[in-house]
């Protein structure tokens, strides 16, 4: 099978896996217990947390390890207080928070973005007031990958006093993190690590109330025990993004070079040039992508977000940007990256424009 769907997770890292496997084999302990072996699991598990925060935000803060970037999420929203303001085209785990906050009666308010898919800094202006308690917006979108202004976005947060969440699940090591944000969500399976662990970057001095309650073993009293394992596996992965930072970058320019010119006439949903060049969104008309993907079985590609799959709805991130539900519909994602070979990625796509013309012959 040909892997074209990068957004959805990545391949893990060679290096991650074998970072994990000694915690998998036969270093069992406890990282929360005082004897000698629990003692090793937590040393492994704060070199992992150096290796991650090495890719991260700029200032004093500290990483607090979670479960994915969807507890991070809701930790960092729930944990909150004062009214919010998000973006229309974020992650479910943001709007599906922001909403259940909604109900709860929090004051939420959702800005909506240009064609682009990009805010207009005007009227996120004039949402962001004084008592705004929380700003939240995705550094690079899931589904488009446009990356939004986000140092705009936090000097406007402060100077209305509130704090500013950027979920930077996926440009976490891809994607230089602007200064000014206070919370920052991330997670290991988007940037070549385990699934089942991501964190929560908390600034100094943010205070937050905590999401699970029974123990408090991580930083700003997360509870639960951490699996050195899977730690061990995201600080390898991220080691490995800072190393190979320039490698990666020069790959993908290629790749993104090869994708544009292999499907031209297709339209590209979103900014092209506000956006991280892994992730290839786009549309033809009258496309049947149901059908698509029936018909290339043997590429792993994706009709939007795989949180979303199989819900029926169409893409709520490209019916933000003015798309008619006929052309969200028609629309496809490609994300390829580190492990993907030029060959590969000129293969996929030959089979994908040949299954796509064969539908206009038909019709």
């Amino acid at each position: 099978m040909i892997y074209l769907d990068y957004q959805a997770t990545t391949p893990l890292a060679p290096e991650a896996l074998a970072a994990m496997l000694p915690w998998l084999q036969t270093q069992h302990a406890n990282p929360h217990s005082a004897h000698r072996a629990g003692r090793q699991a937590k040393a492994a598990i704060e070199v992992a947390r150096m290796q991650v925060e090495g890719i991260g935000p700029a200032g004093a803060g500290a990483l607090a390890f979670t479960s994915g970037a969807t507890e991070a999420l809701n930790w960092a929203i729930k944990g909150t207080t004062g009214p919010i303001v998000t973006l229309a085209t974020e992650h479910a785990a943001v709007l599906d928070t922001v909403a259940a906050e909604a109900r709860r009666g929090r004051d939420v308010t959702v800005v909506p973005v240009g064609a682009d898919g990009l805010v207009d800094l005007d009227r996120m202006a004039d949402a962001i007031r004084p008592g705004t308690g929380l700003v939240a917006a995705m550094l690079v979108n899931n589904e488009i990958g446009v990356i939004q202004p986000i140092a705009e976005i936090a000097t406007m947060a402060k100077a209305a006093g509130a704090l500013m969440l950027c979920d930077a699940v996926q440009g976490y090591g891809r994607v230089p993190l602007p200064a000014g944000c206070d919370l920052v969500a991330m997670s290991a399976h988007k940037l070549h690590g385990p699934k089942g662990i991501g964190g929560l970057w908390i600034g100094d001095g943010v205070m937050l109330e905590p999401l699970l309650h029974g123990g408090a073993q991580e930083a700003a009293g997360r509870s639960g025990t951490l699996s050195p394992a899977l730690c061990a596996g995201f600080g390898a992965a991220a080691l490995e993004m800072h190393d190979r930072e320039n490698d990666d970058d020069r790959h993908l320019d290629r790749l993104w070079t090869l994708a544009t010119d292999m499907l031209a006439g297709w339209t590209i949903n979103g900014s092209v040039r506000h956006r991280y060049r892994g992730n290839l969104n786009l549309r033809r008309a009258g496309l049947d992508v149901a059908r698509l993907m029936s018909d290339c079985r043997d590429i792993a590609f994706s009709a939007g977000s795989a949180c979303a799959s199989g819900s029926g709805r169409s893409s709520h991130v490209l019916r933000a940007l003015g798309l008619s539900e006929a052309e969200a519909r028609s629309s496809i994602r490609i994300g390829y990256g580190r492990y993907t070979t030029q060959d590969e990625l000129a293969a996929g796509l030959d089979a994908i424009k040949a299954a796509a013309d064969r539908q206009r012959v038909a019709a």
